[in-house]
């Protein structure tokens, strides 16, 4: 492997409506027979998925940094989380079961907790891997098959994704991948035989998913974008609120949709805070993101730097002062010259209603805000269309829990920020979609309650 920045990597067929019905009816096929299997059976399967990927975890992970650019560093960590979900989802599949509820005279009644059928995964481009994991390990654990579209942008890891699981032993066709764009997602969405979609990515893209679902009456399940606040009180340990402002904001070349962008600071602290988040952003290794101690990568694509770069001009023009970076960055190896790289940025003198503290730039930018009140931060913090996620770092206990109460966020951080174990549930409120990935609450959108009735006497009758 080696980086091509600025380079064609590879091509890829887009997948009509007549290769989405293949691998439609692959799955609907192979679905008979996995969702027939015991949920220990299904366990072993998927936990042979998780070895693979752990042993290939360097493999794989060089492979997804080439896919998107992010550093080597962050793309195995990437890998692990995958691996572990898909042990965890293995380890709570032989665990599925309804419950039996006594009824009078002797009859009863139980649910039994079912499979869907064949799911839709749509995937983004920041996390490509990852995000496939998540949505198969608890689509699988409860018996479904599926049928998974990665970003047009980053086709290439969830290919390797689909080999380890036939290599694990998952019937032929469990899960399939098909390439392509709108259309392609397009031709999912409206396919009779899919039961459910989960998509992550952009808010327009996520309403006109929900509108196609809505048509063939599917569960969807959406992860879409945000604007997350994280709040830095003036009794927080300075040193770890700043190391938690950096994995808020520059995680992934700041394409990351929970990351914490308005960086609310309390305003006794706010000068010193400010000074020590702007030289340990300036310290930020960019470059070659196979090298072991490059911290950031190129973004995703010419386009899209494009749009970061016309957030940060938009940003100055409103009033905002560029503290540092935001500048496009070449490195010194000749053969990175054509990279999409940037410099991180970090904006000071910044108001509420600046379009680059409203809106999501999914790029390297961070934004800080002055506040000066527990009241004031919280109203300032929710009044935004978003609600994925929201951080607070205080040493007072009390305070940190009575705020993220508060917030109106679905995944929130006290004195940490952009952790993701797969053990808790991850999703957001409001345009930043419903339903959730990971945790046991997964189960609940991969699955459905069927209740029996047993009548153990004569039946009562009106008639």
């Amino acid at each position: 492997f080696k980086t091509c920045p600025g380079r064609v990597l590879c091509k890829v067929p887009c997948s009509g409506e007549k290769e989405v019905d293949l691998a439609v009816q692959s799955a609907k096929a192979a679905f008979k027979i996995w969702s027939q299997m015991s949920g220990m059976e299904r366990c072993r399967v998927m936990l042979e998925a998780a070895r693979i990927i752990r042993e290939q975890r360097d493999e794989i992970a060089t492979m997804e940094t080439i896919n998107n650019g992010k550093s080597i560093l962050e793309a195995r960590v990437d890998i692990d989380v995958s691996w572990q979900c898909l042990e965890y989802y293995a380890g709570l599949a032989g665990s599925l079961a309804g419950e039996h509820i006594q009824l009078p005279g002797g009859s009863f009644g139980y649910t039994r907790r079912e499979p869907l059928g064949v799911c839709v995964g749509i995937g983004a481009w920041n996390y490509p891997f990852q995000i496939a994991c998540w949505k198969a390990g608890p689509a699988l654990a409860c018996g479904n098959a599926m049928v998974f579209k990665p970003s047009p942008f980053t086709p290439i890891s969830v290919v390797r994704l689909a080999e380890i699981f036939t290599e694990a032993g998952v019937p032929k066709g469990l899960f399939n991948v098909v390439q392509g764009g709108a259309a392609t997602g397009q031709f999912l969405c409206q396919h009779p035989d899919v039961a459910k979609i989960s998509f992550t990515g952009s808010v327009p893209t996520g309403m006109k998913i929900m509108e196609m679902a809505a048509k063939g009456i599917k569960p969807v399940t959406l992860e879409l974008g945000g604007k997350s606040p994280l709040i830095i009180f003036s009794d927080a340990d300075m040193e770890n609120a700043v190391k938690g402002a950096l994995m808020a904001n520059f995680l992934t070349q700041g394409e990351v949709c929970c990351n914490g962008t308005r960086v609310f600071v309390e305003r006794k602290i706010l000068d010193t805070f400010t000074k020590e988040v702007v030289k340990r952003t300036q310290k930020i290794k960019i470059g070659d993101p196979l090298l072991e101690d490059t911290r950031m990568g190129a973004l995703i694509n010419k386009p899209h730097l494009n749009r970061v770069q016309g957030f940060i001009k938009q940003a100055k023009e409103q009033g905002a002062e560029v503290l540092c970076g935001g500048d496009l960055y070449v490195p010194d190896d000749p053969k990175l010259k054509n990279g999409f790289y940037m410099r991180p940025c970090v904006l000071g003198n910044c108001k509420d209603d600046m379009v680059c503290v409203k809106e999501e730039i999914f790029g390297p930018v961070m934004a800080i805000l002055p506040f000066d009140t527990e009241e004031e931060v919280l109203e300032r913090a929710n009044a935004t269309k978003f609600g994925l996620a929201g951080g607070v770092f205080t040493r007072d206990i009390q305070k940190a829990h009575r705020v993220v109460a508060a917030l109106k966020a679905g995944m929130c951080f006290i004195n940490n920020y952009n952790a993701s174990p797969v053990e808790l549930p991850f999703g957001g409120y409001k345009f930043s979609g419903f339903g959730r990935e990971n945790g046991r609450a997964a189960i609940e959108y991969y699955s459905q309650l069927k209740t029996v009735c047993v009548e153990m006497g004569d039946v009562e009758s009106v008639f």
